[in-house]
């Protein structure tokens, strides 16, 4: 038997949970859409393969292709270390940023935090042309280099170092605004015990803020490194014909060779590394919430 005022106060719940399911609904929707459907239909169209005589058989010789392939694993190859590149450059370079900007006053850090955001409002192919223009052959380092009689150097356009620094450039506003976010969770308490006894800035950088950063570093460096192995403007247009990234592959795969069946497994096998760093992120913010419990 339930009580009357037991049921009048159970209504509003149920109502905020219905509510709840409803707004959420349409983003869950969209995600299984656009995302979760895709994704199974490219694996189920790699593995049950549709011969000529019209019947469906289940076959790996794609995948088998693909690591058998040279060109196929130079290329795989050349993304990973592009990634890593780039990854150990934005945390490098990030660091020391988000680092002063959490720590110093002023009108100045206002100006270094615009300037690292700049890139966030430059689209991509902006920004590779403009690179082009600066880096590559007779751009303007080669004028300046030339006007006071030095010798050229050798320009990182169409090298595998041309899209590194692109994307370095591209991903750092993000990479700044969430290492200045993890800082910013830490007391200043903390650090200020840490000095009034004597310690070093780079003891309360090691013992006070880079334990408290793990979580941080790891959010970071996934968004980072899923963004960047699965970039396709940038390396298009400033790397190398050969190899090439991930990204152009499949794009040149599908398009150029008519090869529908070899760039869907291409796409399959760059969505299983994205996978993994993305566990790490899962992972990550799944403790997060069970530490604020």
């Amino acid at each position: 038997m339930t009580l009357p005022w037991l049921a009048r106060t159970r209504a509003p719940a149920n109502g905020a949970n219905l509510a709840g399911l409803l707004l959420v609904a349409l983003p869950v929707f969209l995600l299984g859409w656009l995302i979760v459907y895709p994704i199974f239909s490219a694996v189920i169209t790699t593995v049950f393969v549709r011969q000529p005589d019209g019947a469906t058989t289940l076959s790996l010789a794609s995948y088998r292709f693909f690591f058998s392939d040279g060109y196929s694993r130079a290329n795989l190859w050349l993304t990973l270390w592009t990634t890593l590149v780039c990854g150990v450059l934005l945390l490098a370079i990030g660091l020391p940023i988000a680092l002063y900007l959490r720590f110093s006053q002023g009108r100045l850090p206002a100006y270094v935090q615009g300037l690292a955001i700049f890139p966030m409002f430059v689209p991509s192919i902006i920004l590779s042309y403009a690179l082009i223009r600066t880096i590559g052959p007779n751009g303007t380092v080669d004028i300046l280099l030339n006007a006071i009689g030095l010798p050229k150097l050798p320009t990182p356009y169409l090298t595998p170092w041309g899209p590194v620094i692109g994307l370095v450039w591209d991903n750092l506003p993000l990479t700044v605004l969430m290492l200045t976010a993890g800082l910013g969770h830490i007391p200043k308490s903390s650090i200020e015990a840490a000095r009034d006894v004597g310690a070093s800035p780079l003891r309360v950088f090691i013992s006070i803020l880079l334990p408290r950063m793990g979580n941080s570093l790891l959010v970071t460096a996934s968004f980072a490194i899923l963004g960047i192995f699965s970039s396709f403007t940038l390396p298009y247009v400033l790397g190398p014909a050969s190899p090439e990234m991930m990204g152009p592959f499949m794009q040149r795969t599908f398009s150029d060779l008519n090869d529908p069946l070899n760039a869907l497994t291409q796409a399959v096998i760059t969505f299983g590394f994205c996978l993994f760093f993305g566990i790490f992120y899962v992972r990550s913010i799944a403790k997060n919430r069970e530490g604020g419990r």
